[in-house]
């Protein structure tokens, strides 16, 4: 598995850490929440990239392709 797959897998599975949200998956924030994020401006590291990419998944139309993931592949240890 690369490691492309290994982030969409982890992706998948990572709650949200804090906030109003926390303990949902990323992937089930509203749209508006993520939006938000884009226009305020993303956390540092990690999460922050997770959440720019979520947006981009978001935008286009693609959350099935994660909600799929989290389905067929275990949580990562």
């Amino acid at each position: 598995m690369d490691k492309n797959q290994q982030q969409l897998i982890k992706l998948a599975h990572t709650k949200m850490p804090f906030g109003k949200y926390e303990g949902k998956f990323l992937i089930d924030l509203p749209e508006y929440y993520v939006v938000w994020y884009s226009n305020k401006g993303f956390p540092k590291g990690e999460l922050g990239e997770q959440l720019k990419l979520i947006y981009e998944l978001k935008l286009n139309g693609l959350e099935e392709l994660i909600r799929n993931i989290k389905i067929r592949y275990p949580k990562p240890h």
